[in-house]
């Protein structure tokens, strides 16, 4: 739970980060492989907190919505150069993932329950 906790806070939190980098990127030189780094460290880290997440409530909607979510954050960061379409893509998985996140810890939680 606090796996998907924390995950549920960096992905509503990226957004607001990702918003701040240009005006960061003035003062912290930040390398163009920074994505690529935390999404090979975000990507087993969600699977493993949608999966606990599955198993506990069953349901399977967060789980896709997810999957949805990093496919699109994996392919903003590995099939698109820099530029207004990969930075939607990016922006468009984030968000996926963390409505996902939210919708698990609802589900956990018995908010959502039928």
């Amino acid at each position: 739970m606090a796996g998907s906790a924390a995950c549920m806070v960096h992905c509503l939190a990226l957004p607001l980060l990702l918003a701040a980098v240009p005006a960061a990127a003035a003062i912290i030189v930040i390398p163009e492989s920074f994505h690529r780094w935390v999404l090979l460290l975000a990507v087993p880290l969600a699977a493993i907190a949608l999966l606990g997440g599955r198993a506990r409530h069953a349901a399977l909607w967060p789980l896709c919505l997810g999957a949805a979510g990093l496919s699109l954050l994996m392919i903003g960061a590995f099939a698109l150069s820099e530029g207004g379409i990969e930075r939607a893509v990016t922006v468009t998985g984030g968000i996926l993932v963390a409505l996902a996140h939210a919708a698990n810890l609802r589900l956990r939680h018995g908010c959502g329950a039928p």
